[in-house]
């Protein structure tokens, strides 16, 4: 296994990983993004109010797009476990 196909694998890994945490991120930092600018409109500082929307969105995000993320980590996997001869070898 030469250097290039480790560097090749790993970016694969790497750019699986940053996909995954992008799609689950995203839409908690929009409602934080939301929820924050409400709070300096209307002058509330509480802390528990802007914790609780996003944990919601991020769970909801979680729920929806699970089954794609997990879809997107065994088919990186499969094709991983696939290719390990032509990798050695």
């Amino acid at each position: 296994m030469t250097p290039e196909v480790v560097i090749d694998i790993f970016r694969d890994a790497l750019f699986l990983i940053v996909q995954m945490v992008a799609v689950i991120v995203t839409p908690s930092l929009i409602i934080g993004l939301i929820v924050s600018t409400l709070q300096a409109a209307t002058q509330i500082n509480e802390q528990t109010l802007s914790f609780l929307p996003r944990l919601l969105v991020t769970l909801l995000t979680i729920m929806v797009t699970g089954p794609w993320l997990l879809g997107q980590l065994m088919d990186f996997f499969n094709n991983l476990m696939l290719n390990i001869p032509g990798l050695i070898g």
